[in-house]
């Protein structure tokens, strides 16, 4: 009797924790402390440890080592570019060929959507939204259209490949989809939502980009970019992404890739490591150990039955399911939380695509859907610029249930 009192103790216990680690990843702080959303996401995996429902040994086998290293193989070789000035180069140009307002639109659409899909949404943003905004305050145009368009333009182009966002690799490294399947299934729902950003954003801002204004980009001064660090930078990547292709595993290519970028005279390797977004490693890494708890002590067969009968294997439903949960709590915990149903799903690869598609377009719903726009926000208020809540939401909104039923309907 009392050892089935301390099981369901521990088990109540071990279910708080879980959605205090939740919420507080949805919410993003806690009123008098300075833990952030990596912090919690590490506390939570300690105590679970700590209360003894898993083991640490169960712990690290928790953790998706494959995620982890895809990720920062990725985040290496995008380090490597962006100090290598790359960035700045392809930006100048793409814009200094463009003279109207809507051709610059197209432009600023499909660089952000291509580049995000092989070289994560998340930094794209970091280094395209001062590089919109100097181009448009020069232009004496209103940056507001032109952000969004970054903010939006990456998410949406992020989703056709394993690489384009963390949530897709936690998806294919959970999944197994070969590469090139999961480029072939998702693609086409990148391009008609790139094609759909550029018409929303057109018929919102109707004046800015319908009214046959024509204008001319000049470069104010040079770019600096160190040209052997950018020949070898693009170098390695096409090798990857071939590599990827092929049926290489997709974390060992990234890892042994970001590792060869380190080999080089001319960055030193503190610089790159500061371009690593260490924190959401972390964050990753504490919430496979919380899930996975939380998996142990409350994932009876009865609760998987129960969600087995909430039809999750119509992709409609499993779409709506993941978009909302998205919003809630984020795309990447949203995945982890779907991971022990859609293994036990009759067809489990649509399963996963579907979720992959719906976890990555539902961050454009609203301003705070996704670290991408916040990034894209954040950069903009330090330069003066403020996108409002209401300026995202009535592009964002229409944006996410357009591109998400275009998505059910292609897969």
């Amino acid at each position: 009797m009392l050892q089935a009192i301390l099981h369901n103790a521990e088990s109540y216990t071990a279910i708080a924790i879980f959605v205090a680690t939740y919420l507080f990843i949805a919410v993003g702080k806690l009123p008098g402390y300075h833990l952030d959303r990596a912090g919690a996401a590490l506390l939570g995996a300690c105590l679970m440890v700590w209360l003894g429902v898993l083991s640490l040994d169960e712990a690290f086998a928790a953790i998706d080592f494959d995620t982890i290293a895809l990720l920062l193989g990725m985040m290496i070789v995008v380090a490597n570019l962006r100090l290598s000035g790359f960035f700045e180069l392809v930006n100048d140009w793409v814009v200094v060929r463009t003279r109207r307002p809507l051709v610059l639109l197209v432009a600023i659409v499909f660089l952000a959507g291509v580049l995000s899909a092989f070289l994560v949404n998340d930094t794209i943003c970091l280094v395209m939204t001062p590089l919109v905004l100097d181009v448009t305050l020069r232009l004496k145009r209103n940056p507001v259209p032109y952000l969004l368009a970054v903010a939006l333009a990456s998410n949406v182009g992020s989703v056709a490949t394993v690489t384009g966002n963390p949530q897709n690799m936690i998806v294919g490294s959970l999944s197994r989809i070969h590469y090139g399947s999961f480029t072939q299934a998702l693609a086409p729902v990148a391009l008609v939502g790139l094609l759909l950003t550029v018409a929303m954003i057109a018929l919102i801002y109707r004046a800015e980009f319908l009214g046959g204004q024509t204008f001319s980009v000049k470069v104010s001064r040079p770019v600096r970019y160190l040209q052997p660090v950018v020949v070898k930078s693009l170098l390695v990547m096409g090798v990857m992404v071939a590599l990827f292709f092929s049926g290489q595993p997709v974390a060992k290519v990234a890892i042994i890739g970001g590792a060869y970028m380190l080999f080089t005279r001319r960055i030193k390797a503190h610089k790159v490591y500061r371009e690593i977004d260490w924190p959401l490693l972390v964050m990753f890494s504490g919430l496979f150990v919380v899930v996975a708890a939380f998996e142990r002590v409350a994932l009876t067969p009865g609760v998987i039955a129960a969600v087995a009968r909430q039809h999750l294997d119509d992709v409609a439903v499993l779409s709506g399911v993941t978009a909302v949960l998205s919003n809630l709590v984020s795309n990447v915990p949203a995945v982890l939380m779907l991971k022990s149903f859609v293994g036990n799903l009759a067809d489990p690869q649509r399963a996963w695509l579907a979720v992959a598609m719906a976890s990555t377009l539902a961050g454009n719903f609203t301003l705070v859907g996704s670290v991408a726009n916040l990034i894209v926000a954040q950069r903009a208020q330090g330069a003066g610029v403020t996108i409002s809540f209401w300026a995202y939401f009535k592009v964002g909104a229409p944006l996410t249930i357009l591109t998400i039923l275009f998505g059910i309907w292609w897969l």
